[in-house]
This record gives structure tokens, C-alpha cells and sequence, in this order.
């Protein structure tokens, strides 16, 4: 199962550093049944597109909350054994949990696809959309507008050999 784990470019290093994403339960996103039935389409393709943006906003919620981190959305997409991956049942009809799974065990960085960043030219509107998050979720339609203009920076692919270079320890 393909899995989106959020993160910080600070946190994409340590994770090189030690090999590991995390241990569990790690937050992630996946296709799962309530992001779906919220996206209406039967698009594997799609639908793992539409975790992967959540992915992104939930990195854009780690730069909120470090002040000190890169200002560059961050997901790894994680290949996960069957099952490792769960969606809690409470949040299922959560809006603001679909897709979330938590992923049991710990998450080597050897059993990433890929990386997906953002490109040095999106900082300055995803510097604007951390600081305007927590306003946003207040119900504040400006803030939600900057948020959006995140989202209209698509997240660039890279392969996991380019780690290195992504954290600044190699080039």
C-alpha cells in the first residue's frame, strides 16, 4: 500500500540520518475509503494525487508549527505492507481526516518510492499560507485564500538518491 507521510525538509534530513521515517503509529495519508467517497472517482491515479495533497497540507501544518523549518512543503511516498496502514474509525467522517491513516512499526526510509518538495519559487506563498493557517481555520476566508495559493504550487518529484542534495549533504 502506498502511503503519504508529511514532513519538514529538518525532518526529511533526520529521517535520511537515520535511515527511518519514524516509528509508529505514524501519521500518513492513503486511498482510503472516505477519501474516496469524498473525491467521486474510481482514478487510482487520481485518488492517490488527492492523498498526496493532503500529505502537503498536513507538512504545511509542520511549517506552521516550526517557525525555524525551511518554508518547503515535504511528503515521502512510503511503500507499507497491507494492513500497516489504518484509518481510525472515529475520524472517518472527519473532513479534516480524510485519507489520514497510521502506519504501526517503524517506517524505513529504504522502502520510499519518492519524495516530493517544493520548488525554491513556491516558499514565498508557503511561507504565507503557515502564517495564515491557524486564521483559516478559524473560519477566516481570506487566510483560507492564502492557503489555497499553496496549493497552487505543485509539489516537485524527486527520486530518493536525490535525498542528499534535497537536505543540503551532498551535490
Amino acid at each position: 500500500m502506498r502511503v503519504y507521510v508529511p514532513l519538514t525538509l529538518s525532518g526529511l534530513a533526520e529521517a535520511y540520518k537515520t535511515g527511518e521515517l519514524g516509528a509508529g503509529p505514524l501519521l500518513a495519508y492513503a486511498v482510503t475509503p472516505a477519501l474516496r467517497e469524498w473525491y467521486l472517482s474510481d482514478d487510482i491515479e487520481e485518488l492517490e494525487y488527492a492523498a498526496l495533497n493532503r500529505a502537503a497540507l498536513a507538512s504545511l501544518r509542520l511549517l506552521a508549527a516550526d517557525a525555524g523549518a525551511a518554508r518547503r512543503r515535504v511528503v515521502v511516498a512510503v511503500d507499507v505492507a497491507d494492513g500497516a496502514a489504518v484509518a481510525d474509525p472515529d475520524r472517518a467522517l472527519d473532513p479534516s481526516a480524510l485519507g489520514e491513516v497510521r502506519v504501526a512499526g517503524t517506517v524505513r526510509l529504504a522502502k520510499a518510492a519518492a519524495v516530493h518538495v517544493d520548488s525554491d519559487d513556491a516558499e514565498e506563498d508557503v511561507t504565507a499560507a503557515a502564517d495564515a493557517l491557524e486564521a483559516a481555520d478559524a473560519g477566516d476566508d481570506d487566510a483560507q485564500f492564502v492557503v489555497d495559493g499553496a496549493e497552487d504550487h505543485e509539489l516537485l518529484w524527486y527520486a530518493t538518491q536525490e535525498i542528499p542534495i534535497l537536505v543540503g549533504l551532498g551535490g
